[in-house]
């Protein structure tokens, strides 16, 4: 596949260059550094890859990038930026709705935030004590929803480089809610014990970059599962406790 990614040498979007090099895609990295990004790829960049080098505003290079794609990953800046943060999203998103030739379907990244929270009308992002920042994170989720695009948002806990695995282990894949077991009895909590509830609980969602990555990339076809979805991530134990 046809693969574009913007905020190319971000953790997130390097390993999705990497990951999706290795499994044989056409690559297209936007970046504003070129020098980074060969000196981030190192012995993973292929002659073929091609490379665009702008600002994220500029609407003709985002054009150009987004022609003739199967896909695109937006991983450029991050919720601390504030309004900015916000423009760049939008600006992509409204490229990827113009592009003729570009195939409508794209993945966005948000945080654990913005997933339902089981038995309750809630989000963690709109609870008492959560940074505020992240609610930059539900304007870029307002904004896809209102497209018409194949959209999936991608939503993981703290991103970490590596953890250690069992065989015990699995990751756990949830659309629009938590991927972590929360007790009916939370209904009952106030938002300020729920919030609470949450922060105990935050090292539950850590997820390494690589399977957050290789989740997008197994997710990239038009109508599948994770369609107009938010998506989150976490490891479980195999093992039931009776």
């Amino acid at each position: 596949m046809k693969i574009v990614v913007f905020g190319a040498t971000g953790n997130t979007g390097k390993r999705v260059l990497i990951q999706g090099i290795k499994l044989g895609h056409e690559m297209t990295a936007f970046v504003r550094n070129s020098e980074k990004l060969y000196e981030q790829l190192s012995e993973h960049s292929p002659k073929h890859m091609k490379v665009i080098v702008d600002d994220l505003m500029n609407q003709e290079s985002i054009c150009e990038a987004l022609a003739h794609q199967d896909a695109a990953i937006i991983a450029a800046g991050h919720a601390g930026q504030g309004e900015e943060f916000v423009r760049i999203v939008d600006h992509i998103i409204s490229q990827c709705e113009s592009q003729p030739s570009f195939s409508g379907r794209v993945w966005i990244m948000g945080g654990a935030g913005l997933l339902d929270i089981p038995y309750t009308d809630l989000i963690g992002n709109n609870l008492p004590g959560f940074p505020p920042e992240y609610r930059n994170h539900n304007l870029n989720f307002e904004r896809i929803k209102q497209t018409g695009l194949d959209w999936s948002m991608m939503c993981p806990g703290t991103m970490i480089d590596s953890r250690e695995h069992t065989d015990q282990d699995y990751l756990h894949v949830t659309t629009d809610t938590l991927p972590i077991q929360i007790s009916e009895t939370i209904k009952e909590y106030s938002e300020a014990e729920i919030a609470g509830h949450l922060f105990s609980r935050f090292q539950e969602l850590n997820v390494t970059y690589d399977d957050v990555v290789k989740c997008m990339l197994d997710h990239l076809e038009l109508g599948g599962t994770f369609r107009s979805k938010r998506v989150g991530l976490a490891y479980q134990s195999k093992v039931t406790v009776s």
